[in-house]
């Protein structure tokens, strides 16, 4: 379930820089834990002697930079733990995932080392890198929710290869997260009955010719089929232990033998089936991998960003398709109300500046306009200041143009008023770009799943982006 630990490690009182490593490592290679040295594995460095490499490297970064920070205050090297659930996993697999998991996170800049303990019944890792980078001109350094992004990154990773992980972690009363190896409350993996209802869904979606199709799909995603005397029909999975039967009664309105012998030959209308949990549906559909719809998928998209789309399900309490199509519209309405609103305030600067312009124009030219009106519209007087006298005329036709027969302003409203536009343009800017992410990514969700689920509508999400 990759709940994660993430803290950074100083020199500790009374210790050397060197001692404090060993320490730290030391815990973390211990023989017994890791089946005497079996279950590490490293990046760029030899875990034997990693704390030697990453107190040389601290030195290279001194002399090529010159920086030197406080001893209290430098940073040696970060520790992180991953921990997963029993059972779907091995400790082995658990190293693979750390592995990778810390080559994403440190993007090959930072030499690690990762350790995979087998003396719990949960299999967890730790992982340790290097607070500074590979070319030692630079240094890892915490930013603002970074132990957040780590563990989203920890998630985002474990969706990729089918495992279980907790969402939304609970605090404890003093503000630390629930102990690795345990579930919060509020994100239990799915129940099997939860699980057998989505993939029910996910063979139906392929339309199955008969019930022995349904049932060889159904097998084929690891679902074990017993046939009930009577004609009954029950399914069991892996780390099930009872068999649950194919009947409304447990399973809800519409998963009944019968209701799925009209899904197969279409007496029943697809839709009306679909209130399974959106998240249960996606994970069963992605741990299955099996299918048309999921072949056609996989043509144009990567695990990666099904990932990525799942995530953002759980983190936004997503849990039904229609709670999804509702929020990516109330996005993309959000979005072109946004976009409405500053191409008005836009319109209305230029405006403002196009009357000031005018008005300036006008103020210039008027007594030359005022003389030529004294010379009783003199030929030679217009020659001589035919400029000046086309200058005004323009000016004035703008300012009757835009008044509209409105009252002239005068120019410090001009400017009071082009200022507070200037804000409002400023203001609604920011939000139009936080709008404009929130919309594009909710909108890449959407057809992802869409494409996922057969529910493809390509055409629709394009005219919410306009």
């Amino acid at each position: 379930m990759a709940t994660t630990y993430y803290k950074s490690r100083h020199v500790t009182k009374g210790k050397t820089k060197l001692q404090t490593m060993e320490d730290g490592f030391g815990y973390g290679q211990n023989p017994l834990k890791t089946r005497n040295g079996e279950l590490i594995k490293s990046f760029m460095c030899d875990p034997k002697t990693a704390h030697t490499e990453f107190l040389l490297s601290k030195a290279k970064y001194k002399a090529i930079t010159g920086r030197e920070q406080k001893e209290d205050k430098d940073v040696l090297y970060y520790h992180k733990r991953q921990a997963f659930l029993p059972g779907e996993i091995d400790h082995d697999g658990a190293l693979e995932i750390g592995y990778e998991t810390a080559m994403r996170w440190t993007k090959g800049k930072h030499a690690f080392f990762v350790v995979s303990h087998a003396d719990r019944p949960h299999p967890h890792v730790h992982i340790y890198y290097n607070s500074t980078t590979l070319d030692c001109t630079r240094k890892f350094r915490d930013f603002l929710g970074s132990g957040r992004a780590f563990r989203r990154l920890s998630d985002r990773v474990c969706i990729e290869h089918g495992l279980s992980y907790i969402a939304n972690p609970k605090l404890h009363s003093k503000g630390k997260y629930l102990h690795y190896g345990q579930w919060a409350d509020g994100n239990k993996a799915p129940t099997f009955r939860e699980r057998l209802k989505a993939q029910i869904d996910i063979c139906l979606a392929e339309k199955p010719p008969d019930m022995d199709t349904f049932l060889q799909a159904m097998a084929a995603a690891g679902f074990e089929v017993k046939h009930r005397r009577g004609g009954g029909i029950s399914f069991r999975t892996e780390g099930q232990e009872r068999f649950t039967q194919l009947r409304a009664a447990t399973l809800g309105k519409g998963y009944g033998l019968e209701d799925i012998q009209a899904a197969i030959e279409g007496r029943a209308a697809p839709m009306e089936r679909r209130k399974v949990n959106l998240i249960v549906d996606i994970q069963s559909r992605m741990r299955a991998g099996k299918g048309p719809a999921y072949e056609q998928w996989a043509k144009i998209y990567n695990l990666k960003q099904m990932a990525a789309a799942l995530q953002y399900l759980q983190e936004n309490g997503l849990m039904d398709y229609a709670d999804l199509e509702q929020k990516a519209a109330q996005a993309a309405d959000r979005f072109n109300t946004l976009s409405d609103s500053i191409k008005f305030t836009e319109t209305a600067m230029r405006t403002n500046t196009e009357l000031k312009a005018a008005v300036v124009d006008y103020a210039k030219t008027r007594p030359v306009f005022e003389g030529y009106k004294a010379a009783k519209y003199s030929r030679k007087y217009l020659a001589e200041h035919e400029a000046d006298i086309a200058a005004y005329r323009a000016a004035r036709a703008t300012m009757d143009r835009l008044l509209n027969g409105s009252k002239l302003p005068k120019m410090d409203t001009l400017k009071t008023e082009f200022q507070r536009l200037s804000a409002d343009k400023k203001k609604a800017y920011r939000e139009y770009r936080e709008a404009k992410k929130d919309m594009q990514e909710i909108i890449t969700v959407k057809s992802n799943i869409d494409h996922l689920l057969g529910l493809t509508d390509g055409q629709k999400n394009k005219e919410m982006e306009r």
